[in-house]
């Protein structure tokens, strides 16, 4: 009995010495320490603040369970299918700069954010389709929360752009037993987990929230009862052209781009003064994929002309000397409202913001150095030690010490 307790006490000690063995090399593999830094922002003169449009609901079949998501598809485009040049057939005239991408990728996230601060980009607004599973609501949910993420580690600000138009099919599926009560369990699902957060946008000490409508909601009661139990009231903007159904619960009204008539956006412009708080907008062109891609007929057409109707824009919103501008989108492709980096336009566009907002920080090759971050990323996915080189970078990237950045990025 003696000997049987010894060899047990020999064995035990031997898988002890095992573990402790495999814990220190695992440790040896993953332990690469990096020094963390606090965003601080870009160094700009022009005060107008400007956000972003944001579109969250793009899929890749490694992230939809074998299936491309319907942004990139519309109803008849295969992403499967590769030309000569190496790119994937997409429902856009337009072809981002690192192909079509989940909109959940942390990779993404962080490649888009950078090249949004840089360009001196204040905020995200970002297109939200509410809190409940139904459709593909609850990946843009989870691909919105992500992007909320890396936004307080790259330090700009974000709010919401509410799509009421997604509350009948929640009411539809049973989730709800009206649109008035589904809205409302989205407007708490936004006060407890958006609204409080130290990076979401607040006017007065209020939350800033946008709609893109109203779409389901027309009238001021309805308003007024979903944003009863919000504490305080958000600041609230509807789209210019339907804040009349809202009546008094609206606090002011975001422009957009009024069906391609230019007349409608100048008189908009002209009458601003009748407005409490108006947020212009600026956007490069408009010119959509819907017939294209079968799902109906194209709405309008503005040219983007080589980037002078961007310019015009601009130069329109700083003309009105607004406090609050929304540059219309970072990435709907599938209505060519793109100021994403795309092969047809590069970074141009992003110049073209970061001269607006007169941004004093950064190189010249600022946003070839973000891009190059992306690709190394996409690169090396499985060295642990280079990701956490590009983790070093991506902290002197935001803490604005981008000498350091640029010197890590390229070791």
């Amino acid at each position: 009995m003696k000997n049987k307790i010894i060899i047990s006490g020999l064995l035990a000690l031997l898988l002890l010495n095992v573990f402790s063995s495999c814990e220190k090399d695992e440790l040896k593999v993953i332990e690469y320490p990096i020094n963390t830094f606090n965003p601080v922002p870009v160094t700009k003169t022009h005060d107008q603040t400007v956000f972003m449009h944001y579109v969250p609901w793009f899929e890749t079949k490694e992230s939809n369970s074998g299936t491309w998501g319907p942004h990139w598809t519309m109803a008849n485009q295969n992403p499967d299918i590769i030309d000569a040049n190496g790119n994937r057939q997409i429902a856009s005239h337009f072809y981002p700069l690192i192909g079509p991408y989940h909109s959940g990728d942390k990779s993404v996230i962080e490649y888009h954010l950078l090249l949004m601060k840089y360009a001196g980009i204040d905020g995200v607004l970002i297109d939200w389709y509410g809190s409940f599973d139904v459709n593909d609501y609850k990946i843009n949910l989870e691909n919105s929360n992500a992007l909320i993420e890396m936004i307080a580690k790259v330090g700009l600000k974000f709010a919401i752009v509410y799509e009421d138009r997604t509350l009948e099919p929640v009411v539809n599926s049973g989730l709800a037993g009206s649109v008035e009560s589904a809205a409302r369990i989205d407007m708490q699902y936004m006060q407890n987990n958006y609204f409080n957060l130290p990076t979401y946008y607040r006017i007065d000490g209020k939350p800033l929230l946008l709609v893109f409508g109203p779409d389901r909601l027309k009238s001021e009661q309805e308003w007024t009862n979903v944003f009863s139990s919000l504490n305080p009231k958000p600041v609230f903007l509807p789209l210019a052209e339907l804040s009349s159904t809202v009546g008094n619960a609206k606090s002011g009204e975001f422009a957009w781009i009024f069906d391609g008539e230019q007349s409608k956006e100048d008189t908009w412009y002209q009458n601003i003064g009748n407005l409490e708080i108006p947020m212009g907008s600026a956007y490069p062109g408009f010119h959509d994929f819907y017939k294209e891609g079968g799902y109906g007929d194209s709405f309008f057409f503005i040219d983007h002309n080589n980037g002078v109707t961007l310019d015009n824009k601009l130069q329109q919103v700083k003309n009105a000397n607004l406090d609050l501008v929304q540059l219309v989108t970072w990435n709907d492709y599938g209505e060519g409202t793109v100021l994403e980096p795309t092969q047809e336009f590069g970074f141009s566009f992003l110049e073209k913001i970061r001269n607006f907002n007169e941004v004093n920080s950064g190189s010249n090759q600022i946003f070839q150095n973000i891009f190059d971050l992306y690709t190394k990323r996409v690169e090396n996915p499985n060295d642990l030690k280079f990701q956490s080189q590009l983790d070093q970078a991506f902290y002197y990237f935001v803490s604005m010490q981008t000498d350091k950045a640029i010197e890590e990025l390229y070791k």
